[in-house]
């Protein structure tokens, strides 16, 4: 079952961008509490565990993840990773541009078992030191050769057989298209019953529909997009309060709470560089 969000805990996290690899961000936390709704990020998501532990779950699936584990998730899955009731624990994350990593992928024959729609668990000591590489290069500011030979060398730990969850079947038309409207318009306010209707279907038929295929509800899909936009924003520079207004936010403390409860960081703090 899926925990409830907690308050982000006083052991802040710590984001790390750099003008050198303007589509990478690396994300660090500490002794955390922190716990997240189930979301998605539309880049590719490479993240370890460094201390504790946490479950991971993508839809109706969990994993207990332990230090020296490793997780890959592709651009758009849900998923969410908390630690253990009651319990802190210690990761990184890498969130890595898709147009980027499909160019990457594309060059790379090594890897090109990660190009499906498979989220990927290891637990490989090998593949955890090639990780610290990968994050240290982001750390240090390295140029985008060294990074790209580093994710390589990751690549190549990781190349062993994986524990692996099946690839994401095709939406069905009438939720494919719900989904490109508020992929489109996630600023924007709409009734449910029009979305219903957008799809040919009842309200109630929408909802449940939408959560077998995607995970998520259409207004929990369209909070989701809105906040991916806001990182983007905050990253670049934007202010908090134009932010929220440019994301459908019209109050404040929603924003503050929806982004707190998918990023497990509050926008503050997210958007202040290390």
């Amino acid at each position: 079952m899926q925990a409830s969000p907690r308050p982000v805990a006083a052991s802040r996290p710590h984001f790390h961008r750099t003008p050198a690899l303007p589509f990478v961000e690396a994300r660090s936390a500490a002794d955390s509490q922190a716990c997240y709704r189930p979301h998605a990020h539309a880049e590719w998501s490479i993240g370890a565990v460094d201390a504790g532990s946490s479950r991971f779950s993508v839809g109706a699936e969990e994993r207990r993840l332990v230090p020296g584990d490793l997780v890959v998730i592709p651009p758009e899955r849900v998923h969410a990773c908390n630690p253990q009731a009651h319990g802190r624990w210690s990761y990184r994350m890498l969130y890595i541009d898709a147009d980027w990593m499909a160019d990457f992928l594309a060059t790379t024959p090594f890897a090109a078992a990660l190009t499906d729609a498979a989220w990927r668990h290891a637990r490989s000591p090998l593949a955890y030191r090639r990780f610290a590489e990968v994050f240290a290069a982001v750390r240090t500011g390295a140029d985008a050769g060294r990074f790209a030979e580093a994710l390589g060398q990751l690549f190549v730990a990781l190349s062993e057989p994986l524990a692996v969850a099946p690839p994401i079947d095709a939406l069905p038309p009438a939720i494919a298209n719900v989904r490109d409207w508020l992929d489109a318009h996630c600023d924007a306010s709409i009734p449910l019953t029009e979305l219903a209707a957008r799809a040919g279907l009842s309200p109630y038929q929408l909802i449940r529909r939408f959560v077998r295929h995607t995970g998520m509800t259409p207004h929990a899909y369209q909070l989701d997009r809105r906040i991916q936009r806001a990182r983007r924003l905050l990253a670049a520079g934007t202010p908090i309060c134009d932010t929220a207004l440019a994301t459908g936010f019209a109050d404040q403390s929603h924003f503050h709470r929806s982004f707190r409860e998918r990023v497990a960081a509050t926008p503050g703090q997210y958007a202040r560089r290390r």
